[in-house]
């Protein structure tokens, strides 16, 4: 995938209704890219880094033929979408009421 065709990407996930924002993190759980301030960027990075990898883990344990490819999270505020993949984790961030 370009760099173009990964700018028009975020720019379409950015445009859909509720969308706050997302951002991009390496496999180490450093932010990549993100449209969120620096102070929320980091925090969401760290926490969702860690749960990520916690529920990759369970779902490896309940069936080693498995593996986790999408996740999300629904609280009274937002909607947390989390893709974990090899060297990549996206999380987008979406208003609840948007849904």
């Amino acid at each position: 995938m370009t760099q173009a065709e990964v700018d028009d990407t975020l720019k379409r996930i950015q445009e859909h209704k509720g969308v706050q924002g997302y951002l991009i993190i390496n496999s180490d759980g450093i932010p990549i890219r993100s449209s969120l301030d620096a102070s929320v960027t980091q925090q969401y990075a760290a926490l969702i880094k860690s749960l990520s990898d916690k529920a990759r883990s369970t779902i490896r344990e309940m069936d080693p033929s498995n593996e986790l490819l999408f996740f999300r999270m629904r609280t009274k505020k937002h909607e947390i979408l989390v893709a974990p993949d090899k060297e990549y984790t996206m999380i987008v961030l979406q208003a609840t009421d948007a849904s």
